[in-house]
């Protein structure tokens, strides 16, 4: 039996909540377990000086003076109740969302120009997208690195 799954249930041994088989199985580990049963006599000490700590008893209005407390708080909102009461937020929102209509309209009815410049460019995109011409790169620059290497000898 391990101390630190005893530990767990050290305080409901303690309190009497145990039920029988594990009251049966602390009582087995606390015989053989130094540790375990030092901590356990630490926390009845703990519970003798809580019992001889005087109970206070609330006032008798105590309980009207909590409700009336807690009426006093504001309800809690949902996170769309900022949006109603301001119409600063609103303004802004509306102006947004109509500067975002116009420009997406904008954007429609102009399609960007091709610049003629840029045709040969677009002429060669199908050499670009082929990866090929890489391929012998790689073959190409070992055998310049070995040739280098060579030299440096």
């Amino acid at each position: 039996m391990s101390c630190g799954r005893m530990e767990k249930k050290i305080m409901g041994y303690v309190d009497g909540r145990l039920k029988e088989g594990e009251r049966l199985e602390m009582e087995k580990h606390l015989s053989t377990c130094a540790v375990c049963q030092l901590r356990v006599n630490e926390f009845r000490a703990v519970n003798v000086l809580l019992d001889e700590v005087p109970m206070i008893e609330p006032s008798a209005a105590f309980d009207v003076r909590l409700w009336a407390r807690v009426a006093a708080e504001p309800a809690k909102q949902s996170w769309w109740a900022w949006f109603a009461p301001s119409p600063r937020v609103a303004f802004a929102a509306s102006m947004l969302v109509l500067a975002m209509v116009w420009i997406g309209s904008q954007s429609a009815s102009n399609p960007p120009q091709i610049d003629q410049a840029d045709i040969p460019v677009l002429e060669n995109y199908d050499v670009i997208s082929s990866f090929e011409a890489l391929t012998e790169l790689s073959q190409a620059v070992a055998a310049d690195d070995a040739s280098q290497q060579n030299q440096d000898m």
